[in-house]
């Protein structure tokens, strides 16, 4: 019995043959896929490819479709050369959830693009709908190209984010800056791009902590990193009023212990280290200034008392997603014995005492 066929290597590659452009740099193609969940990153990338076909030529004719709700013979009829051969840009959303009907034609048109016509797709990854489609565009079918926009979640990731929207601007903002204003706005990447380029087209020269404070001073003192760099700190009493401030204010308990928690990781990944800065960053895959901020925080506190900290933001994470009826009370707990270093109930003298 004859042994079954194998995958060949040629075959396996094929999903990933075509070019991959970064989404600061789109560039036409006849089929470009715009995959992934970050929205700001696909309509920055969109944003951009109109601008640049519409720089080659202004008599652009842009279409827009919804791949949900799709007329049969549409994606050819907007595709195809009108009179006087004008380019076409062709913007389809909603292929995460795209008709039967769409998904048919886009897979014929791809097989023969129309000459002038750039057709971009875009696809949330929400769902494995169209995914015959996707695979086809990756195995090069088509001439596409692809724009992947993943999700940005990290601290790291937000602040290269909104480092690069100063430097394409060519706009210089100090690091501390760049970082009171990522804090600022670490849950929402929508709001925090749009603060960039309220600063950029605003502030008529360098960006400093200074013009942070006072654009989003009253966001920066209710932030989750906020809670817990005093906390952190040792700042007991002021760490409780920037929680309460920030609870007054609309915000969720669960960032707020993410953001410690984020905090008390990078302090243990640094701990006891006496490997150059730059070398430690690049170990860890951290940043430099991460890593001297996070030598700044650790700095004085003992490992028994890390890990205490740790331990009590453990029991505040669980607490706050529903093994506990009184999230505050969690919250309040957590940053006491953070900010103290001492377990809960003893007092701040006998915390200081023991210091």
């Amino acid at each position: 019995m004859a042994a079954p066929a194998r995958r060949t290597p040629a075959r396996a590659a094929q999903k990933s043959v075509i070019r991959q452009l970064h989404w600061r740099e789109p560039q036409p193609a006849p089929i470009v896929l715009v995959a992934g969940p970050e929205e700001v990153l696909a309509e920055r990338a969109i944003a951009g490819l109109r601008d640049y076909l519409r720089a080659e030529d202004p008599s652009l004719e842009i279409t827009d479709l919804r791949a949900d709700d799709y007329a049969p013979g549409t994606l050819l009829a907007v595709s195809s050369p009108s009179l006087f051969g004008e380019p076409r840009l062709i913007r389809v959303s909603g292929v995460e959830k795209c008709s039967d009907a769409f998904l048919q034609e886009a897979l014929g048109y791809i097989e023969h693009p129309q000459e002038g016509a750039t057709v971009v797709l875009r696809h949330n990854g929400s769902s494995v709908r169209g995914k015959k489609l996707l695979d086809a565009i990756r195995a090069g079918t088509g001439g596409g190209v692809e724009i992947p926009c993943a999700a940005i979640k990290r601290d790291s990731d937000r602040v290269d984010f909104a480092a690069g929207e100063f430097r394409t601007a060519g706009k210089r903002i100090i690091p501390a800056a760049l970082r009171a204003l990522v804090q600022a706005f670490a849950d929402d990447l929508t709001e925090l791009a749009a603060a960039c380029q309220q600063l950029i087209k605003d502030v008529p020269g360098e960006v400093t902590e200074a013009v942070v404070e006072r654009y989003y001073g009253g966001r920066v003192e209710t932030t989750a990193f906020a809670v817990a760099d005093t906390a952190i700190a040792g700042r007991y009493g002021e760490a409780l009023i920037t929680l309460r401030h920030a609870l007054a204010s609309g915000a969720d308990p669960v960032p707020i212990v993410a953001a410690m928690a984020s905090k008390l990781r990078t302090m243990a990944r640094v701990w006891g280290s006496r490997e150059p800065g730059g070398a430690l960053a690049a170990r860890l895959g951290m940043k430099d200034w991460q890593v001297d901020r996070a030598r700044r925080d650790v700095a004085g506190w003992s490992d028994t008392q890390l890990g205490l900290a740790i331990q009590a933001t453990a029991r505040a994470d669980a607490e706050v997603k529903g093994a506990s009826r009184d999230p505050v009370f969690a919250l309040e707990r957590m940053v006491t014995v953070v900010a103290t270093r001492a377990p809960f109930g003893m007092s701040v003298a006998e915390a200081s005492a023991r210091r």
